[in-house]
């Protein structure tokens, strides 16, 4: 259920498990290529990056949600094996952690281990995907004594885990996964034992137009989802507040837009039965590279980089895997660790078909949006000390109407009326990094729209975002 969150502890980490080819456009732009009019006391950034994984086709968003009608059975159907030959990880198959980094460690430990349960000794076995999913099915089947194999669209490893390093940025921003609750032990012990580091974020503040308010909580949704359990039929956590009876005032819709950013939901269609599941305060950021992570259970394994799976052919005997360079690969077992939005676009075709169970969970399963914005100043512009920013109530113009999204086989939120582009929660890493340097977290509908703005549009808007906080 969800937790109320108002000291800022939002945040879910970014799952990763997919067949990439080459860098996403993370790592577009170290410097900024324009240099929008400031505003008001808000100075034009000394360096600037952004993620636009919504666009990204070896990902086509940042992480599985669950929708209205969606169920964790989906995601356990999505997860089973296909004739003992054809196996599925990362972390949309796993029903517990969806959507975090401790998913896809989870799911890949999960098929590695129904893998070595079935398999001979020195069975070639196929891992598609070099993410965090990927590395960990195939460092345990490594171990396992079996032959192993890792095929990656991308030119690197790592998928939706990434850090940009740049001698440009003191803190190396991150294009993925780098918030952890304090609930997020094994995963922040096994970041301490690589060699991980991470910082911890501090208290939250939020502020309007009028300056510092009480920081938003999650009160009102945590009950207005309680009260969902005596319905009849699931809904959505716009449909769960109108049940409830409650107006949307600016504090709640910043919940709402916080829970997007951290999370990559719509409010609009996300499942209240089955909400994002939220880690507890104090939150912690990384603040070094995450390579680690992906590179130690991979080892000296066999990785082909840039190499894009588009077929997998199987039978009881075993499997054959189409690459996009036209060649073509067999294996007694496989197992996929592609994200769901890749499953979701037919990027990759299965003969025989996926069976109708299996094809109407990735139907029914919603890849979210959640995209970032990190900008180094070469002085701090703000005071606050707090390490997590809530923008409350207007602050820049009204909201415009909403892009047509790039057409995809799930449903897309946001496709209709109006959004509200600002860029309402913030990180600062200033009191725990002595960088000058803010984050921007945006997620769903707003999320989609921002990821076709033009980088000039987006710093401006960054700019206008962060106006309550000049000088307070």
């Amino acid at each position: 259920m969800l937790l109320g969150a108002g000291a800022g502890a939002l945040t879910v980490l970014l799952a990763s498990c997919t067949p990439e080819s080459t860098d996403p456009k993370p790592t577009r732009s170290p410097e900024p290529t324009v240099t929008p009019t400031p505003v008001g006391e808000v100075p034009a950034a000394a360096a600037f990056l952004r993620t636009e994984w919504a666009t990204d086709p070896f990902a086509l968003g940042s992480r599985s949600v669950t929708p209205v009608g969606a169920t964790p059975v989906d995601r356990e159907t999505l997860g089973t094996a296909l004739v003992s030959r054809v196996f599925f990880a990362g972390e949309a198959t796993d029903p517990d952690r969806p959507g975090t980094v401790s998913g896809g460690i989870l799911s890949g430990q999960r098929a590695a281990d129904e893998v070595i349960d079935v398999a001979e000794a020195g069975e070639r076995v196929a891992v598609i995907g070099a993410g965090i999913a990927g590395a960990i099915a195939a460092g345990r089947l490594g171990d396992a004594e079996l032959d192993v194999s890792v095929i990656e669209a991308r030119d690197r490893a790592g998928g939706r885990l990434v850090t940009h390093m740049d001698d440009d940025w003191p803190v190396p921003p991150q294009a993925g996964a780098w918030i952890l609750g304090s609930d997020d032990t094994e995963l922040a012990s096994r970041m301490g034992v690589l060699g991980v580091g991470t910082v911890g974020l501090g208290d939250a503040t939020a502020r309007g137009a009028d300056g510092e308010i009480d920081v938003p909580t999650g009160d009102i949704l945590q009950q207005a989802v309680a009260d969902t359990e005596t319905l009849p039929d699931d809904v959505s956590l716009r449909a769960a507040l109108d049940e409830a009876g409650v107006q949307g005032s600016p504090e709640l819709e910043e919940f709402l837009a916080a829970l997007s950013a951290f999370t990559g939901v719509d409010p609009e269609t996300a499942s209240s039965w089955f909400p994002p599941r939220m880690p507890e305060s104090p939150l912690d950021a990384v603040v070094s590279d995450v390579a680690p992570l992906v590179e130690t259970p991979l080892g000296d394994l066999d990785v082909t980089y840039a190499s894009p799976v588009t077929g997998v052919v199987y039978d009881d005997r075993g499997v054959s895997l189409r690459l996009a360079t036209g060649e073509a690969l067999t294996f007694d077992r496989v197992i996929v660790t592609v994200p769901l939005g890749v499953l979701q676009s037919d990027a990759i075709e299965f003969d025989p078909p996926l069976p109708f169970e299996k094809r109407s969970a990735i139907a029914a399963l919603e890849m979210g949006a959640a995209e970032s914005v990190w900008l180094r100043f070469d002085e701090p512009f703000w005071t606050t000390e707090a390490g997590v920013w809530h923008v409350v109530g207007p602050v820049g113009p009204e909201p415009t109407p909403s892009p047509t999204p790039t057409p995809t086989p799930s449903p897309t939120p946001g496709a209709e009326g109006d959004v509200d582009t600002t860029i309402r929660t913030w990180i600062n890493l200033l009191p725990a990094t002595g960088e000058p340097i803010l984050v921007g977290l945006v997620g769903g509908p707003a999320a989609r729209a921002i990821a076709e703005l033009g980088d000039d549009d987006l710093l401006t808007l960054a700019s206008e975002s962060l106006s309550p906080f000049t000088g307070a």
